[in-house]
């Protein structure tokens, strides 16, 4: 038999062996955390649909992804954060899908100082709570000015809100007071909902009577369809706008023949094709080309986009962070997290990223539009 050669052989396979383990540490690993189920399911599904069309191998290094699902839920995304770090020993963790799940993946990043890249926008974090944490979607003030200089310019003085009874809610009601009031908007009526209601009639009849010129909903996915729905079929005829949170298909088939007209700032990747060349243009069609050839065409979502943006994040640091440590150390952590701060124009699908040591969103105007739905499609606003 041939397991019956020499010892010395024997010796030999048995250090061949004892180096397997060795090799396998110096791979790098990706923790995910996301909304895979529950009521964040239409931002979860579709970066988890993005993850498995990620390389094996970056910088010449095996990645490892570790996705796991919280369903959105704060409590559950810390539990995941924490095995993903302590059991897993991933290199980064990325995630979750909703604001609150993200704010509690970021306080696990912190405590164990681990780049933390995130899916949602934040709500906004205390001086120095934030030094782990990088945001992939566009900062709410980026996002936000697009929808107030639109309302100036048709002219809108008054506006009805209803958001999400959560940081998400908070974070435009925060971005109204601090750039719409300046500008000399006022918002005359505010209602809440939580994100699995499935019914908004009393909130939606409030808003109708305060009699506003627009109204503004701050949700996403599908549940930002309901408020949108309930406002049209209670009679407001005016201007109605979302968030990016609401960019997908889903919020379209929710809210069917209603959602024609509204406004909606986004990312670039949605409409990719109507975009000057470019290179972040470039990234956005290698994305759809991948995402779409797999699932079918309309699947996009600028949530595919920003898992893939993370990839493009990556793609440019691991190589300067093997430089000077190997994958499963401190160092190696400490290094990414520098060259996340130091590296330059990173083209992705929703802009360029540049991110500093003050400023950890990293995105300029390249990484908007403003959409309308016509036709039961997205269209850009001329």
């Amino acid at each position: 038999m041939r397991i019956a050669f020499t010892s010395s052989l024997a010796g030999l396979a048995i250090a061949a062996a004892a180096l397997m383990p060795q090799a396998a540490l110096a791979e790098v690993k990706v923790g995910v955390t996301i909304a895979a189920t529950g009521p964040g399911a239409a931002l979860g599904v579709p970066a988890k649909n993005t993850f498995e069309l990620w390389p094996k191998e970056i910088g010449g290094e095996k990645v490892t992804l570790i996705v796991l699902d919280d369903a959105g839920d704060p409590g559950q995304a810390t539990t995941n954060a924490r095995r993903l770090l302590t059991e897993d020993k991933v290199d980064i963790v990325v995630g979750s899908s909703l604001t609150p799940a993200t704010m509690a993946v970021a306080g696990v990043a912190l405590e164990n100082e681990v780049p933390h890249l995130t899916l949602a926008p934040p709500a906004p974090f205390p001086p120095g709570r934030d030094k782990w944490t990088f945001i992939m979607p566009q900062k709410g003030g980026l996002i936000a000015q697009a929808i107030f200089d639109h309302m100036k310019a048709n002219k809108v003085k008054t506006v009805g809100y209803i958001g999400y009874s959560d940081s998400y809610g908070d974070l435009w009601v925060r971005e109204f007071k601090a750039l719409a009031e300046p500008m000399g908007f006022k918002m005359v009526a505010e209602e809440r909902f939580a994100r699995a209601d499935t019914s908004v009639a009393g909130q939606a009849l409030k808003l109708v009577a305060a009699k506003p010129d627009a109204m503004l909903i701050g949700a996403s996915g599908t549940a930002a369809g309901l408020p949108q729905l309930a406002l049209r079929e209670r009679g407001f005829t005016g201007l109605i706008y979302q968030t990016h949170g609401a960019v997908t298909k889903d919020f379209i088939r929710i809210a069917g023949k209603s959602a024609e007209g509204v406004i909606l700032p986004s990312g670039p990747l949605v409409v990719a094709e109507q975009l000057p060349d470019s290179p972040q243009k470039a990234v956005a069609i290698e994305l759809l080309k991948a995402y779409e050839g797999k699932h079918g065409p309309g699947t996009r979502t600028q949530f595919a986009g920003h898992a893939w943006d993370v990839l493009q994040i990556l793609k440019r640091v691991i190589p300067v962070a093997l430089k000077t440590a190997k994958p499963g150390t401190k160092e190696f952590r400490e290094a990414l997290r520098k060259a996340i701060e130091s590296e330059k124009e990173i083209p992705a699908s929703h802009g360029v990223y540049n991110f500093t040591p003050t400023d950890h969103f990293g995105l300029d105007n390249r990484a908007r539009v403003l959409l309308t739905v016509k036709n039961g499609d997205w269209a850009i606003v001329k």
